[in-house]
């Protein structure tokens, strides 16, 4: 048996070559979803390990756009969670997610969790359909896929808590995912890659949507997956019909506006050697 991996999965070559035409042509975006696919054992014993995020020193964000509790890098790693996280940025698994997706870019991981780790989100928590911030603010490479490890044992439907997929216009949900416990959820990221849990999750109050965040990174990336008009941001919600919020709540933030104006009066050669976001 695989220490990590469950045994209809356990040859990742093997999957990459028959789910590859399957992720890339995955509309609205590539991507894909795979149950079953861990070792449920492993997988149980970092569920174990998941602590009450509300409790702990951790990012908190609660706006009409966004409520939800973000772990701070390895921090709340319990071992199992740390060695099982270490694997997912391991040479095999990097290789295997540059097969399925076609990248043609040599992938990393991002040793630092920026934006990711552990997730948890509380009853009547959301996360409005949005594009995800586009380069590392660190090490300034450029985001290609995110990955997520979801933990909920007996998770019913009516709990709400789908991972949804949109169209670039914003006009449907085009595929969305129940976050049940061992599933992985994936897709490319790009300035168009529209999704997110928008409705408000209706869980009983002693239950939470938990789940394991990676992204992936590489040095360069095609310029179809790009906005000219916005070539580095921050995350950018989008609004559904029928969202009741203001119109402003989805605008980019004064912050964000600075950037662009200086972005268009400064020469690309010095904005690169100062790595500013």
């Amino acid at each position: 048996m695989h220490e990590y991996l469950s045994e209809e999965y356990a040859d990742l070559k093997a999957v990459a070559a028959k789910f590859n035409s399957e992720y890339t042509r995955a509309q609205p975006f590539p991507s894909g979803s795979f149950k079953n696919f861990f070792n449920e054992e492993m997988l149980s014993r970092v569920l174990e390990e998941f602590p009450d995020l509300s409790k702990k020193d951790v990012n908190r964000y609660d706006d009409p756009l966004q409520k939800k509790l973000e772990g701070k890098g390895e921090s709340l790693f319990g071992p199992e969670t740390k060695k099982f996280m270490h694997y997912l940025n391991s040479q095999p698994f990097l290789e295997f997610l540059q097969a399925l997706t076609g990248i043609s870019e040599p992938l990393l991981g991002d040793p630092y969790y920026v934006g990711g780790g552990l997730h948890e989100i509380k009853k009547g928590g959301l996360l409005k359909i949005h594009a995800d911030f586009n380069k590392h603010p660190k090490i300034n490479l450029d985001r290609r896929i995110n990955v997520l490890v979801y933990l909920n044992k007996e998770w019913k439907e009516e709990y709400g808590g789908f991972f949804e997929l949109w169209d670039t216009d914003m006009k449907a949900c085009v595929n969305k995912v129940l976050p049940e416990f061992n599933t992985l959820a994936m897709f490319s990221t790009t300035d168009f890659s529209y999704h997110g849990h928008p409705n408000a999750l209706d869980c009983p109050d002693d239950r939470s949507r938990k789940s394991l965040a990676l992204y992936y990174y590489s040095n360069g990336r095609p310029s179809s997956e790009v906005n000219q008009n916005q070539e580095d941001h921050n995350t950018l919600f989008k609004a559904r019909q029928g969202d009741n919020l203001d119109n402003s709540a989805f605008k980019p933030s004064a912050k964000q506006k600075v950037i662009a104006i200086i972005k268009d009066l400064v020469p690309p050669i010095i904005w690169k050697v100062m790595g500013r976001k």
